[in-house]
């Protein structure tokens, strides 16, 4: 039965069949990876600070928790596209006043935003321009948030002004959205007030070459796909990307080792003597030697670049061959067909690679697929200790990130439990057709 034939009846393997979707939605979001985040610009924005993620929120969570009831804010943006100019007069001597509307709705009841600030970006050349600004709410009432100089480029923080705390008795955050009613849950904690929200902003600019653009920026409890973490980030970003990082590295160690071991081996039991003596004390070395210590210490005192981790693992694994597939390789030594090669005048290194191995790699196709679970496991190991690329976002980066932060005391389940998941499903699909495969490949397993 030829190799493709034998591929062919991971069909009858349930437990194959999940787990290539697994595999072939893994490769899939890779390749998204590549084309919406190339890796330059991936690696911009994970490294960026704070003020490249400035309109996202801190700590949110995933937006399809509200596809369980949670009713919490996402974030609402209003941009200067979206402002309405209410009113534009001349005042004389060059001055000019402009009204703008900025409105929004917001239909949650349950949940009150993160945070409310106005970024805006003025032109002037002697006078900024200065901005008088009011909060209607959906009942009609209105709050007076002060007058604010905008100066250039900046952001003002309404939620962080004590001024407008003080006028609505508590954070403003809240006492902007909060029902006036008496609005409670079930415990007694306050609720927001759903509806059409209005900040009217009265411009006065005092050049004529002035110009202001506005943005207001309520910030949500809920973003994106994966939420963000503490320095504002769309997680999304890691998640995706560790995806290719996942299947590069440990595709590429268990690929490169497992055909070493099928060559070396070969190289031993062929040759025999102090050949064989020699590859079977350096198997039994690479077998005692601590791979995790010496990679950590690697990562302490070198450098934690993750392509010098996959170069050590690969160093660690040439040392030596496999014991099993030296065991098969002694018992080909006498097939007839290798018999048959060397009574025609085959050289050693000819037998080695054209009849011995080719004869035994359908053998390691599963030990390769099952090898590759492992090495993204132990990526990840190191990155939970510490010791990740600082450089790329990998599963294992994000747990460490939120780990440090301390996610799970503070209730971010999700930026734990989603790169986890992750690791999880990818190894149990590779583990599931390599489980399979070994049930295809090995007579002794065929029949169970």
């Amino acid at each position: 039965m030829n190799l493709w034939a034998r591929l062919k009846e991971l069909r009858r393997y349930p437990s194959a069949v999940i787990g290539l979707v697994v595999v072939g939605l893994l490769v899939l979001m890779s390749i998204y990876a590549l084309i919406r985040y190339p890796y330059s610009e991936a690696i911009r924005l994970w490294r960026a600070g704070e003020l490249t993620w400035i309109e996202n929120p801190r700590n949110a969570a995933p937006f399809w928790y509200n596809w369980f009831g949670a009713d919490l804010p996402t974030t609402v943006k209003v941009g200067p596209e979206q402002a309405r100019v209410v009113l534009e007069e001349n005042l004389g001597g060059g001055t000019r006043r402009r009204v703008l509307l900025l409105s929004f709705d917001y239909p949650w009841r349950k949940g009150f935003p993160q945070e409310l600030a106005l970024f805006y970006e003025g032109t002037f050349t002697r006078t900024p321009p200065q901005a008088v600004l009011t909060w209607r709410t959906p009942d009609g009432r209105e709050i007076p948030l002060g007058t604010q100089t905008l100066r250039g480029s900046g952001r003002y923080l309404i939620s962080g002004d004590s001024v407008v705390a003080k006028r609505v008795g508590t954070e403003p955050r809240v006492g902007l959205f909060r029902d006036p009613w008496g609005g409670a849950d079930g415990e007694g904690k306050a609720r927001a007030l759903p509806g059409r929200y209005e900040l009217w902003v009265d411009l006065y600019l005092f050049e004529p070459e002035s110009t202001v653009s506005l943005k207001l920026v309520v910030y949500g409890q809920l973003h994106g796909w994966a939420g963000t973490d503490h320095l504002r980030r769309d997680i999304t970003i890691a998640l995706l990307w560790g995806g290719p990082i996942a299947i590069a590295f440990g595709m590429s160690a268990a690929l490169i080792l497992t055909f070493w071991y099928l060559t070396i081996s070969a190289i031993g039991a062929w040759f025999g003597g102090w050949v064989d003596a020699l590859i079977d004390r350096l198997t039994e070395l690479r077998m005692i030697l601590p791979t995790l210590p010496i990679l950590i210490m690697v990562g302490m005192f070198w450098s934690r670049s993750i392509w010098l981790i996959l170069a050590v693992i690969i160093l660690l694994g040439l040392i030596g061959g496999s014991k099993g597939y030296r065991a098969m390789y002694l018992q080909a030594r006498s097939f007839p067909y290798i018999e048959a090669a060397r009574a025609y005048g085959a050289g050693s290194m000819r037998i080695i690679l054209r009849y011995l191995v080719p004869r035994f790699l359908p053998l390691v196709i599963p030990a390769f697929v099952s090898a590759i679970p492992s090495y993204v496991f132990l990526e990840a190991s190191l990155a939970i200790l510490g010791l990740g690329d600082p450089l790329l976002p990998t599963w294992g980066k994000v747990i460490q990130d939120a780990y440090s932060r301390g996610a799970l005391f503070l209730g971010y389940y999700y930026w734990i439990l989603i790169p986890g998941a992750l690791l999880l499903i990818t190894g149990m699909g590779f583990a599931f057709v390599g489980f399979a495969l070994d049930r295809i490949f090995n007579p002794r397993l065929r029949s169970l």
